[in-house]
């Protein structure tokens, strides 16, 4: 066997491993049932990659998040290391021949969604493969007291009567003590290795800001720390809002949400990575499986939805070692928002009944029918259609989801049908005068025998691989070709794809999950409420009372929070006559505003404002129409 190091130098180029990573690969190496709780970039994914590469066989990895299980695939091909996933949008022949080549194909990893598991085919097939080792990542989501709660990972158990004799680890960055036993109990965990890295991180300054205006507090951090930094905001619009403002202030910024296109997520995404933008401005959609060393500064303008979200966006700052700050900026509206943006919009069991048998007649899906049946789904459309509010509705559409009743796959796409209305001759003329568009057509023709003969649905991505052109050009291409009356040509945007776990059986589907609907509403109130705790709480230590959330004891005050650095402060308070003389010798050079003085002096905001007001009511200075200061002699 192939000491674990030499594997990690020869794919990964390092030298050493993080620290408890090399002991739970020994671990899980020497067949022991392991227990992971590592926080966000503390190196989970090797914790099973190289004990997999270090024996013989595959390993299968189950995960909820088909982005980053296809981000892990890519990287592990990227490297020389066969590794697939198996997705929603799959026939079954085509699921078939992959789960074949699992078995014959001498592939090392096999990543699979839960719901999968429910699935005959694969069961039969699992039980053929030669498998080394069974890696459930995110493994809070087994436990109905963990954040995203999936039922789907109560299949994994079954995992263990297909494949007795393998071990199996556990991964996750978020997990109360609570949902650890919970874990180990429902994973039928043998004597289990629990490893547990203390959430303590000692170059991380947690801090929190009451502010009135929190876009001009928002410049004053930026500019004074010119690191890379990531801005967490609410929604789509405030990540275009805000990286606008900031490249009006000469603070260099892109953005990333959920609706972008792949080329536009690939363009921002690589500017910010390569330090030509200082600033990514996102919404939560942004983060995941992203390792950036050097990230000085992550910022919440908006309060987020719990404690366990927030740790795990703040934990991406810092990584590197070096001092860095997670900050969080409120005000007074803040509280109302959080429980609005939250609580208000949770959909109770009825709703979801609704939205669910829309959904069955919208893409005609019909009673006992639908398994495994994926279809382009274009949201607004949807709850227009039906008069639902899209967030309640985006919410029931989640916890359908999360229940494994659908399966949402959140991405932006063009639905493209084509047919050719000219004929044969007519075309090869016309691209003899128009020999830039001949590789997208001829591409267009090899994969799509029928396009002269009826309308024809087809695949953007696909002839961009074949022709080797942009998908942008495609469609401008295909623009081209219907403006000048070569082709017919439909084009519609979709923003994601629903496929259906379960046949149709109406409200007796949703009847089955009301119980966790419930609890898990009354879960989501309790995380708002430790969310609004810990922003409220300016009397414990902020690194204390996030290491309390997560169980650990023995806590000390980490000295760079907020917190700590105002109980300093107040230790030393300020001399009052050594700002008065400060505020006079810089309104001797001209009347200023309360941020310019603020932003000269070096105190406390209360404290100048104390000062001000005792030279106004001295007649010492005075405010001018404008509203700033000057002194009452000039």
């Amino acid at each position: 066997m192939e000491h674990p190091i030499n594997i990690l130098e020869r794919y990964w180029k390092f030298t050493s491993f993080r620290p408890e990573q090399e002991a739970i690969i020994n671990t899980v190496i020497e067949g022991e049932d392991t227990f992971v709780l590592l926080p966000t970039g503390g190196g989970k994914s090797l914790c099973f990659q190289i004990p997999a590469l270090a024996k013989k066989g595959i390993c299968i990895v189950v995960s909820p998040l088909i982005a980053l299980m296809k981000d892990q695939v890519q990287a592990l091909n990227n490297k020389g290391i066969k590794a697939m996933s198996i997705t929603s949008g799959i026939s079954y022949s085509q699921l078939d021949t992959l789960l074949d080549n699992c078995i014959y194909g001498n592939y090392k990893f096999l990543y699979l969604s839960p719901e999968r598991l429910q699935q005959e085919l694969v069961q039969d097939r699992i039980r053929q493969m030669h498998v080394n080792l069974i890696a459930v990542d995110e493994a809070h989501c087994i436990s109905q007291w963990g954040s995203d709660f999936r039922p789907a990972y109560k299949n994994i158990a079954i995992l263990r009567q297909l494949q007795p004799s393998v071990n199996m680890v556990a991964l996750t960055a978020s997990a109360k003590p609570n949902v650890v036993k919970d874990i180990v109990k429902e994973l039928d965990f043998i004597n289990p290795k629990i490893f547990k890295q203390s959430f303590l991180r000692p170059n991380l300054a947690y801090m929190v800001f009451h502010e009135n205006d929190k876009y001009y507090r928002l410049e004053k951090i930026l500019k004074k720390n010119p690191e890379s930094s990531i801005i967490y905001v609410r929604n789509r619009r405030l990540t275009l809002e805000l990286s606008a403002f900031l490249n009006s202030k000469n603070i260099t910024a892109t953005h990333y949400h959920g609706g972008l296109s792949n080329i536009e997520k690939d363009t921002n995404m690589s500017g910010w990575l390569n330090n030509q933008k200082q600033v990514m401005v996102a919404t939560n959609a942004f983060g995941m499986g992203i390792d950036k060393p050097d990230v000085k500064t992550v910022i919440h303008l908006n309060l987020p939805e719990s404690i366990e979200s927030y740790f795990q966006e703040a934990g991406r700052v810092g990584r590197n070692g070096e001092k860095a700050f997670a900050i969080i900026l409120k005000n007074d509206s803040d509280k109302a928002l959080v429980k609005n943006q939250f609580l208000s919009v949770l959909p109770d069991v009825d709703l979801v009944k609704q939205v669910y048998r829309k959904l069955c007649s919208y893409f005609q899906i019909s009673y006992g029918e639908g398994e495994y049946q994926t279809f382009d789904f274009d949201f607004n459309t949807f709850c227009k259609t039906y008069n639902f509010s899209s967030i309640l509705c985006y919410n029931a559409i989640l916890l359908l989801d999360r229940n494994s009743i659908i399966s949402l796959s959140k991405q932006f796409k063009n639905k493209v049908t084509v047919q050719f209305i000219t004929s044969n001759n007519t075309l090869f003329s016309y691209l003899e005068t128009h020999n830039n568009l001949s590789i997208t057509v001829k591409s267009i023709l090899r994969l799509y025998g029928g396009v002269f003969d009826h309308v024809t649905k087809i695949d953007v991505s696909k002839i961009s691989e074949k022709a080797s052109v942009p998908e942008h050009t495609i469609i401008e291409t295909l623009q081209k070709l219907e403006s000048d009356k070569i082709i017919d040509l439909s084009l519609a945007k979709t923003d994601a794809q629903i496929t259906f776990i379960e046949p149709r059986e109406d409200d007796k589907t949703i009847n089955r999950i009301a119980s966790i609907i419930e609890q898990q509403n009354k879960l989501k109130q309790s995380q708002v409420k430790a969310m609004l705790d810990y922003v409220e709480n300016d009397s414990v230590c902020k690194s204390m009372q996030l290491l309390a959330y997560f169980g650990e004891k023995k806590l000390e005050p980490c000295g760079v929070c907020s917190v700590c650095i105002n109980k300093q402060k107040k230790k030393k308070p300020q001399d009052l006559k050594s700002i008065k003389k400060d505020i006079i010798q810089l309104l001797e050079n001209g009347e200023q505003s309360s941020r310019a003085i603020i932003a000269h002096l070096n105190c406390e905001e209360k404290d100048m404002k104390t000062v001000l007001k005792l030279l106004l009511e001295h007649q010492i200075i005075t405010i001018t129409p404008t509203n700033t200061y000057k002194l009452s002699h000039l």
